[in-house]
């Protein structure tokens, strides 16, 4: 059991304020026919508009559904909150399925995946234009890739009671928010080898391209001790954003390498230019079109106003909360994610922003993390696997139980904050996976493949369609549902607004996008 710290001591004596925190959850899933191909269809109009829905919008593909949450005080409103959003996704959708895994369905010819539209408004089409970049950079296979980000902020008493020193409350979050990062990214390798879902995928996902992959059957590649290759090198392949290396020391220096990366050209990018025959086809020529492209397993955010941009509204306003963006999509439940998930994380989270958090060496940037987290996503589950600490060898399994053992005092002031023992239960359960690897998700995707002699898409349909049956048939009052349908009217009403309300050209607005850019 890991002694008492000052800090912990401190929160003890303050527990309440655990109850302030808040959290929210972005998940996305691939719109598929019963066949489980991705589905060639426009975004359902019952669903609303993809570009002013407060819950239901698109990410990369129109194929790929993005369902958020608001937020919440409580894991419990959380995931009532986001079933109820499946639920009535789920009963829309028109012979069509939501597909419940990281890694692809069946996907057509790149050419024919479609990109998002977001109508023909400046702001919609901004969205588009985005996007058909993304597809230029990185391909449109890769965006079609799907996970959950979870959102989670600190009370603001918080950072008086850790201690943090800053001249402004601003300043304390910001501190208090990128030491939580720099523990996140030593510590997330942990995340991979407990909640990573993806050890799997189809063949005719990577086509031609080389890969280290062996084959489990004519139609499904994997790797034997693989957590997670949605999170693995097989990913986002791109020359200038591996060049990258921003800095979590403090948030200046995060802001002048994010803004040097959305100003600096990229030769390759150059090459392509901005437009051909008159059409957009990306948002410029740099590095990065804009900050949200960077791709990364933790992001500080805040939230943006119409027309802002992210790192302007950082070094205007400051870290309002964290995204962690490495979660597979679970897929053993119909919403994504489960509630002893959540209740871990937030365990997880609260001790990385209250355990010491020295600073990075250098220039900020922590190969040895990254090093770690490579190696979990392609072999974390393999008998004896070893990582680097401080510069020597100690075992995953020696590591994974020392720090939970150390995470569980902050599930016990959750639980008594709450008044509940649900953190030390969802902590118990993770250890369980520590201690045997098969009771972790990506070994049970394997072992369901297996059972039951399926391919990887053919069992990831199977249960998919699973859950689409469970969302449908379960309830949903007759209230919710007209409050969800009157929801997607509304933001119909709103897109359509905005595209009457658009006076300038899209030239000059994207100029003004880009003008609005300021550096830090």
């Amino acid at each position: 059991m890991s002694s008492p710290t000052p800090r912990l001591d401190r929160i003890r004596q303050d527990v309440q304020l655990l109850t302030a925190i808040k959290r929210g959850i972005e998940k996305e899933g691939l719109r598929v026919d019963a066949q489980g191909k991705l589905a060639l269809t426009p975004h359902p109009q019952a669903l609303g508009s993809t570009l002013t829905h407060s819950r239901i919008t698109t990410d990369y593909s129109e194929a790929l559904l993005e369902l958020i949450t608001g937020v919440h005080p409580s894991v419990e409103s959380l995931l009532q909150e986001l079933e109820e959003t499946h639920r009535f996704v789920s009963r829309q959708l028109d012979n069509e399925l939501v597909w419940n895994q990281s890694m692809p369905a069946r996907l057509p010819a790149e050419e024919d995946i479609p990109i998002g539209w977001y109508g023909s408004s400046n702001t919609g089409m901004l969205k588009h234009v985005y996007r058909r970049g993304l597809a230029h950079r990185y391909g449109k296979a890769m965006q079609c890739i799907a996970g959950v980000h979870y959102n989670l902020s600190m009370p603001d008493r918080l950072w008086d009671v850790l201690g943090i020193e800053g001249i402004s409350l601003e300043e304390q979050r910001n501190k208090g928010y990128l030491a939580l990062i720099r523990n996140f990214t030593r510590y997330s390798w942990l995340l991979m080898y407990l909640f990573g879902a993806s050890p799997a995928l189809s063949r005719a996902f990577l086509g031609d391209a080389p890969h280290s992959l062996q084959q489990f059957d004519a139609d499904t590649l994997y790797l034997p001790w693989a957590t997670s290759l949605r999170m693995s090198d097989l990913g986002y392949q791109n020359k200038a954003q591996s060049d990258l290396q921003l800095c979590y020391n403090d948030l200046e220096t995060f802001l002048q390498r994010m803004y040097t990366a959305v100003t600096t050209p990229w030769p390759a990018y150059e090459r392509l230019g901005t437009k051909q025959d008159g059409e957009w086809i990306q948002l410029n020529t740099n590095v990065l079109q804009i900050e949200n492209e960077y791709y990364s397993s933790i992001r500080p955010k805040r939230t943006t106003r119409r027309g802002e941009r992210p790192a302007t509204a950082l070094a205007e306003r400051g870290v309002e909360y964290i995204e962690v963006r490495c979660l597979d999509v679970d897929p053993w439940s119909p919403v994504g994610i489960r509630a002893e998930t959540c209740r871990f994380l937030d365990a997880f989270l609260l001790f990385c922003v209250s355990d010491e958090s020295p600073l990075f060496p250098g220039n900020g940037h922590c190969p040895l993390s990254q090093d770690n987290f490579n190696t979990v996503v392609r072999e974390g589950r393999k008998p004896g696997l070893t990582l680097k600490r401080d510069g020597t060898e100690i075992s995953l399994r020696d590591w994974a139980e020392e720090l939970i053992d150390r995470i569980r005092p902050y599930a016990d002031l959750l639980d008594q904050a709450y008044g509940q023992k649900r953190h030390a239960t969802a902590l118990e359960l993770q250890l369980k996976k520590v201690r045997d690897s098969e009771q972790t998700p990506s070994a049970k995707v394997l072992q369901a493949m297996r059972d039951q002699n399926l391919s990887f898409h053919d069992c990831m349909l199977q249960v998919s369609a699973g859950h689409h049956e469970t969302l449908v048939s379960g309830p949903m009052e007759q209230e919710l549902l007209q409050n969800y349908i009157d929801e997607a009217a509304a933001s119909i009403e709103e897109q359509h607004a905005i595209e009457a309300s658009d006076t300038e050209s899209f030239d000059e607005y994207v100029a003004q996008f880009h003008a609005a850019l300021r550096a830090p």
